[in-house]
């Protein structure tokens, strides 16, 4: 009798996984298709795991104890989190439909949580403050500009930016967060692209950042009782253009640190006297980019991390003796969100690696351990399993050379490998060997090997490398993919027929132009967020970064670039297009408005082309919430399957 009854139930798990196999997965009710087959409910069986990765990225320390708060999912999307010590359960404190995008602890005041987040991916961020004791949530702000998170001064105020008075001009305010009322408008400014840096030790100044692209940007004061505006890194005489990165007042209020590519091919961490002016090159020895830096509480430890051929290495400078301290020799990956405690002298950051997500880490001068404190879920996969990143030259057109990383299959699969070409957003971003998350399927159990090209135009290679896609050289960078397929040609396990190009925002853009140019030579193609009409991009893109894109990408209101704009658009050529192509969606995408994917969808519709659309009606730049990134991943996998892998 129990022997029949298991018999029974066998066969109904048999039937029922038979019938799961069969069924189609029904998407949810913000996700919008459109000539998207239905999608086998085996493959989110057989991909799930891929998909329930988590991170643990350090958004904040405790101010006075040793604790931190982390941005971590359980749920949909990423919320707050505190970690009351390595290795402690994580706490969640914010419970949003979207996603935080950042947490702070005030300086002198552990009674609230700052938070900063948007809705439906607008980008719109507002802030919010948490109150630990009773819950309750109150906004800050005023529910409908942009507002950045801002930077607390010592006694607990908070400086911000917030496009509130024009929608395009990034302003400065000044608030109390206890005190809701005591907001005020600090400067006006004008243009999108000003940030605040760091208060002065006494709150009488606030060092902020005026970017106006890449490779030009300005540092001002502010004179927080005034608001007047004193800048602070003219140019030079010849007129060169010098960028800054990131900048800290010095312990005692009289200099600053900044990174700085003036001089240089680099970003160099560099010391400014206030009074004087004159500047001291500290990283001059490192001929690679310095991206962050903090300086510890007692001013005696500055902490950079530079990035070397797209790996992160870490740093410690004693402001003291002037020398280098011993650091902790971290493994091959990406550093982020570098801080110092506040009153303890201990380190914290996040990194991640290609077998690690995200994770936060500490670490103490003297000490040449890291404290690891949150040990995120890989899905129940093995990390030791995931493929680490080869990085790879080739030869361009002009016989510049370029570089990229290449993660190979494992042994498991023999002959010559398919391959995903997926180019990064920026433009002048740079793809750096982190964590792969879900394209670890890809690798593992579809056999295809992944390439991240770093075309002309990415930034981490030097101020020369960062410009040679601008403005009239745009489709420069998409020979550099030209490049790139002959170079898989050559290789005896890379297989060239069976090519698919993707990409994201600016890396959508490089994917519909390779569907132009390569439209022969590659399989199939997967836009993501992408530009199709660089012209109407341009016009409908979000008005407070409209002028900064235009530094990039060009000015559509003058005539002769307008031509040009609208002659290498994608869109303009839809009819070399002959591979079938993906194109995803954000409906509240601030950067890339939904219409170029829409009217890149209507172009291929009306040539009859094969393409497959997916838009989500709650996202904007990329999809964040995880039951939307789930669809989309499966959608994606059934579409290589058919057409990369497949015969279509």
């Amino acid at each position: 009798m129990v022997h029949k009854l298991f018999t029974v139930l066998a066969l109904t798990v048999v039937a029922l996984s038979s019938m799961a196999e069969e069924t189609a997965m029904v998407p949810n009710e913000n996700l919008i298709l459109d000539g998207i087959p239905p999608i086998p409910a085996s493959i989110a069986e057989n991909a799930r795991r891929y998909t329930d990765f988590r991170l643990g990225v350090f958004s904040g320390w405790h101010p006075t104890e040793r604790k931190l708060l982390i941005l971590t999912r359980f749920a949909d999307t990423a919320q707050a989190h505190q970690v009351a010590g390595p290795g402690a359960d994580r706490h969640q404190l914010t419970f949003f439909p979207d996603a935080v995008s950042g947490a702070a602890y005030a300086k002198n005041d552990s009674s609230y949580v700052l938070i900063n987040k948007s809705v439906g991916g607008n980008e719109f961020g507002q802030t919010y403050r948490l109150d630990l004791d009773t819950g309750n949530i109150t906004l800050l702000t005023d529910g409908k500009s942009k507002n950045s998170a801002g930077i607390f001064s010592n006694d607990g105020r908070l400086v911000y930016t917030s496009t509130r008075r024009t929608g395009r001009d990034t302003d400065f305010y000044i608030i109390d967060p206890k005190d809701p009322k005591s907001d005020r408008l600090l400067t006006e400014s004008t243009g999108g692209g000003w940030s605040p840096l760091d208060w002065s030790p006494d709150g009488r100044q606030v060092l902020v950042m005026e970017y106006v692209s890449i490779t030009d940007s300005n540092l001002w004061l502010i004179d927080t009782a005034t608001g007047q505006k004193t800048l602070l890194t003219p140019k030079p005489r010849d007129g060169t253009q010098v960028s800054y990165s990131g900048g800290l007042f010095s312990a005692d209020g009289l200099g600053i640190y900044t990174a700085t590519d003036k001089g240089s091919e680099f970003r160099r961490l560099t010391s400014i006297d206030l009074q004087t002016r004159e500047s001291e090159v500290l990283s001059g020895d490192i001929p690679w980019d310095v991206e962050e830096f903090d300086l510890s509480a007692n001013g005696k430890h500055l902490a950079f991390v530079t990035n070397e051929a797209g790996s992160s290495v870490l740093h410690v400078f004693d402001t003291v003796s002037g020398k280098r301290v011993p650091s902790p020799l971290l493994p091959p990956g990406v550093v982020g969100a570098l801080a110092w405690h506040p009153k303890l002298n201990e380190l914290a950051f996040s990194l991640a690696s290609a077998r690690s997500p995200a994770d936060t880490y500490t670490w103490k001068p003297g000490n040449g351990e890291i404290t690891r404190w949150t040990f995120s879920e890989t899905g129940g996969l093995n990390p030791a399993n995931f493929s680490e990143a080869n990085p790879i030259r080739w030869k361009s057109f002009d016989g510049r050379e370029i570089t990229g990383f290449l993660y190979k299959p494992g042994p498991g699969f023999s002959g010559k490998r398919p391959v995903i070409i997926n180019i990064h957003g920026g433009p002048e971003s740079q793809y750096r060997p982190g964590y792969l998350g879900r394209n670890n399927y890809f690798l593992n159990e579809l056999g295809v090997a992944l390439i991240f090209p770093n075309v002309r135009g990415s930034s981490g290679y030097g101020k020369t490398f960062v410009k040679l896609d601008n403005g009239y050289l745009r489709e420069d960078s998409v020979k550099d993919i030209g490049a790139l397929i002959d170079w898989i040609a050559t290789q005896s396990d890379l297989d060239a027929s069976r090519i698919m190009i993707t990409g994201g925002s600016y890396g959508g853009y490089m994917t519909l132009a390779s569907s132009v140019h390569f439209a022969h030579r590659i399989r199939c193609s997967l836009d993501v967020v992408g530009i199709s009409n660089f012209v109407t991009f341009l016009e409908k893109t979000e008005s407070y970064r409209r002028d900064l894109r235009r530094v990039e990408y060009g000015d559509e209101r003058d005539s002769k670039m307008r031509e040009f704009l609208e002659r290498i658009s994608p869109l303009s050529s839809v009819d070399k297009i002959v591979k079938p192509i993906f194109i995803v969606q954000g409906a509240n995408d601030p950067r890339v408005p939904r219409n170029e994917a829409e009217q890149m969808l209507k172009a291929l519709r009306e040539k009859r082309c094969e393409a497959w659309f997916l838009m989500a009606k709650d996202e904007g730049h990329g999809f964040q919430k995880k039951p939307n990134a789930d669809f989309q991943f499966y959608a994606t996998v059934a579409f290589i399957q058919r057409y990369l892998l497949g015969s279509g």
